[in-house]
């Protein structure tokens, strides 16, 4: 028991330090300014938003974009076959300003899952030298296109990924939402993403990519991922395949989203991915869950075990409590770096117990006849595998991404 004790909290010391570095490499976009010679003559950048069915936000997106202190942009909306009236809100911007356009997307397309058919579609009609694709469910600070810019081009890059403020308000979406903000900064090491070569090392999120545009298009854009649920990993690792410099950076100042409204959407929307995450490998996910268990589950309940009933020596429970405060700490670092719920962090127990069984229930879910769920679309990945590909089982009109 000593040894095990030991072993667990040397390895939660290096997630630890590791968190640590990342914290600092993982900068805000917020920290950067445009040079001179931009401001003078500055690029066209063409802003690409994919939108199905969504009249509830698309207004505000666009709003917001149109606000932004960089001019010399274009926002294209594609409405991917929406049955709502998103069609009609964004052509009623597009004669207030011109820099709007909307694009009636295609029927979607054999061997493409529907965010990416979208994406590519935009990518033909956009005329910019920089792209930006973002989700019709965010909001942008008008700082956030120049911002953005600013760091591709301070760091020298080929892409970027900005991590927008996750919007989290019932007790369900904080216990599963900041997971992703935790899981990149406790396990990726953000140096290798900068700098290892290959696509290893590499992480995204598709509410905010910034390519150059002949980058975008040598490593073959969207088309290069068209049948991966996880795109936006996909594509992180794709561009640096392709030998180009990429990094991600935190837009918690700039950009908010608010991925899922309540606990449905909370379960649907990470059982979607969990096992997409692992390439539909269930002895990977197995691995995953129970090493996620054995460290951040597990010292929460042996602890009482040990208080209480087996009664261990004072260094093994000491031992114990060094692993929770690891944990804690860095549970409530992350919370106050992205402005969340600092005491949220002590129910830590809770919320891996929750992101467990989403896990669970997305392996068995891809497994099912049925298989995963997501707004309106299932996806049988049951013989992915086998046939090397998703496919398409349904596909209704009535609900968006």
């Amino acid at each position: 028991m000593l040894i095990y004790n030991y072993i667990i909290a040397s390895i939660l010391f290096l997630i630890f330090i590791n968190f640590i570095v990342n914290i600092i490499l993982f900068k805000n976009i917020k920290n950067y300014s445009l040079p001179d010679d931009v401001l003078r003559n500055p690029p066209l950048i063409s802003i690409l938003i994919p939108a199905r069915n969504e009249e509830l936000n698309i207004k505000r997106c666009v709003n917001s974009l149109r606000k932004q202190d960089y001019k010399n942009i274009e926002i294209l909306v594609l409405n991917d076959n929406s049955i709502d009236n998103t069609a009609a809100i964004v052509e009623e911007i597009s004669l207030k300003d011109s820099r709007v356009k909307l694009i009636n997307g295609a029927p979607l397309k054999k061997g493409w899952l529907g965010k990416c058919w979208a994406c590519f579609q935009l990518s033909k009609y956009a005329k910019g030298d920089f792209l930006i694709f973002t989700d019709a469910d965010t909001l942008h600070y008008r700082d956030t296109v120049s911002k953005a810019f600013a760091a591709l081009l301070k760091n020298k890059l080929d892409g970027i990924s900005v991590y927008p403020k996750q919007i989290s308000v019932t007790f369900h979406e904080r216990m599963t939402v900041p997971f992703i903000n935790f899981a990149i900064l406790s396990f990726m090491p953000l140096v290798l993403v900068k700098y290892a070569k290959g696509g290893f090392f590499s992480t995204g999120i598709g509410q905010f990519f910034m390519f150059k545009k002949d980058v975008y298009e040598k490593m073959g854009g969207h088309e290069s991922v068209k049948s991966e649920i996880l795109e936006d990993i996909h594509l992180s690792k794709q561009i640096k395949k392709c030998g180009f410099r990429y990094m991600v950076f935190n837009g918690s100042k700039n950009i908010y989203c608010r991925m899922y409204n309540n606990f449905s959407e909370v379960v649907n929307g990470f059982t979607k991915f969990i096992y997409a995450a692992f390439n539909y490998n269930g002895f990977m996910e197995f691995l995953a869950v129970t090493a996620f268990s054995v460290f951040f589950l597990f010292p929460f309940l042996l602890l009482p075990l040990n208080l209480l009933i087996y009664g261990l020596s004072n260094i093994i429970i000491t031992i114990n409590v060094i692993q929770i405060l690891l944990i804690l700490t860095i549970k409530a670092i992350l919370y106050m770096k992205f402005k969340g719920r600092v005491l949220d962090s002590l129910l830590m127990p809770i919320s891996t117990t929750y992101m467990l069984l989403i896990a669970v229930n997305s392996y068995v879910k891809a497994k099912s006849k049925k298989g995963l769920y997501w707004k309106g679309r299932s996806y049988n990945v049951k013989n992915v595998d086998e046939e090397n590909e998703i496919g398409l089982i349904k596909d209704y009109h009535n609900i968006k991404y």
